[in-house]
């Protein structure tokens, strides 16, 4: 590891802590990133860099390196989750029914760390943009905000780290391939002339109707669709009715279908469509079917890969894990759209007690993993004259 790096997190290792800190504290929502996106700036500029606020006024984006030749991106999610916080840590939010339950504050303090430290160096490799990304936990994700405001332009590769709390502080996964999955929403109204239970013969049988698409759209997803594309499609809610002896008037069902593959993705909406009006066409009722495309699989290309897997190797033995695919969706799926990249997984559980997920409202990480990180993401830049770009 570059004796500069080491430096660096030996002079301000406790830095790294007070900002991420400061940051969990003062936690805020997608596209209101303001504090935080000030906190970020003020300590890149007093560093001599140059940061950019994105055009919406939250999320930024940095260049340091060689102006000339290739550039690489490295990304951090700075937005919370609405979620109370119930860690009774002496940092906890400060706002009500606002939180950095996901690690948001861990990976902007990371990227930080890593700016400052890279900005020690006299002549790096390879140019480096820092992309501060707002709004990643909602849809339309500020992904695309990034995207639109052309400031992946130049880019030949872009990574991410994001937390994990399965895996032990000093060790981070990568896999080749899908490591999250496309994620869209289903939503289906559904309308009856309603009637009573005892002559559903004289009406359109709603629940019936209803009951029909629970079960069956998850199974013909199943038969339709390869299962080795990990597409999966689950109900989350499920209204109709209130009397016992009435069909209902209206009826509701909305779910999620994931898969970890690209162009299953780019298939699901029409053959949704398509089993739907199967389904529902014999009992009569009326529907509408609205359909949310959500963000698109993350899927970590061969090279980028690799160089993750030599920056992790780097951190010392043992720290390279496996990772299975998620089937959660992550809008860092954007940028590979454009250019490739990877992203990986950081450890933040401690080793010990129970460990706590993400978007929970108790959870929280081991701050050894910011030096984890920041040693990581160094990595990457610095190892890059020996990779392709």
């Amino acid at each position: 590891m570059n004796a500069v790096v080491d430096t660096w997190l030996a002079t301000h290792g406790d830095d790294l802590v007070a900002w991420r800190r400061h940051i969990h504290a003062n936690p805020e929502l997608a596209r209101h990133e303001y504090a935080t996106t000030e906190f970020v700036a003020t300590r890149l500029a007093a560093a001599g860099l140059s940061p950019q606020v994105l055009p919406k006024g939250t999320g930024l984006t940095c260049d340091l390196g060689p102006a000339d030749g290739p550039r690489i991106a490295l990304r951090a999610d700075i937005d919370a989750l609405p979620l109370q916080e119930l860690t009774g840590a002496t940092y906890s939010s400060t706002v009500a029914g606002v939180s950095h339950a996901c690690g948001h504050d861990a990976h902007t303090t990371i990227l930080l760390g890593t700016a400052l430290a890279l900005n020690e160096i006299p002549e790096l490799p390879v140019g480096v943009r820092l992309v501060f990304q707002p709004a990643e936990e909602v849809m339309p994700g500020g992904a695309l905000d990034v995207v639109a405001a052309r400031r992946i332009e130049g880019v030949s590769r872009i990574f991410a780290l994001h937390c994990d709390p399965r895996l032990e502080v000093g060790r981070v996964g990568v896999r080749l391939g899908a490591i999250t999955s496309a994620a869209d929403t289903v939503e289906l109204i559904l309308e009856s002339p309603g009637g009573h239970t005892s002559r559903p013969h004289l009406t359109t049988d709603l629940v019936y109707a209803l009951g029909t698409v629970v079960t069956g759209l998850p199974g013909m997803l199943s038969r339709r669709i390869d299962p080795r594309t990990s597409t999966v499609m689950v109900w989350g809610a499920v209204n109709a009715g209130q009397a016992p002896n009435a069909i209902p008037q209206t009826g509701m069902l909305a779910g999620t279908v994931r898969t970890g593959d690209h162009e299953t993705w780019e298939l699901l909406e029409p053959l949704v469509r398509e089993i739907v009006d199967g389904l529902l066409a014999p009992t009569g009722v009326r529907y509408q079917l609205n359909y949310r495309r959500g963000v698109p699989p993350v899927v970590n290309d061969e090279t980028s890969t690799r160089m993750f897997e030599d920056a992790i190797r780097a951190v010392g033995p043992g720290a390279l894990a496996d990772t299975p695919q998620s089937g959660g969706g992550e809008d860092f799926s954007w940028y590979l759209e454009e250019v490739p990249g990877a992203m990986a997984r950081l450890g933040v559980w401690s080793g010990e007690g129970t460990q706590l997920d993400i978007h929970q409202p108790t959870f929280d990480l081991d701050e050894r993993a910011l030096a984890v990180g920041v040693r990581v993401l160094t990595g990457l830049v610095l190892g890059e004259t020996d990779q392709p770009v």
